[in-house]
């Protein structure tokens, strides 16, 4: 396998070049949608782990 480190340098710098800085407005898109994503995953964690919670209870003692 060969590694062209100066290849790989100008294949960086040319990324770079291209890239930009996000506007404030789709900064804060961003932001919500990940926040939202990682709201829904969260969520769908919690009720997964509700659920197997109470499948497997087992009441202890009484009658």
């Amino acid at each position: 396998m060969d590694f062209d480190i100066e290849k790989k340098a100008r294949d960086w710098y040319a990324t770079l070049k291209l890239a930009k800085k996000p506007s404030r407005e789709d900064y804060m898109i961003n932001l919500r949608l990940v926040g939202l994503g990682l709201s829904i995953i969260g969520t769908l964690g919690f009720i997964i782990q509700f659920i197997s919670t109470l499948v497997t209870f087992v009441p202890v003692g009484g009658t």
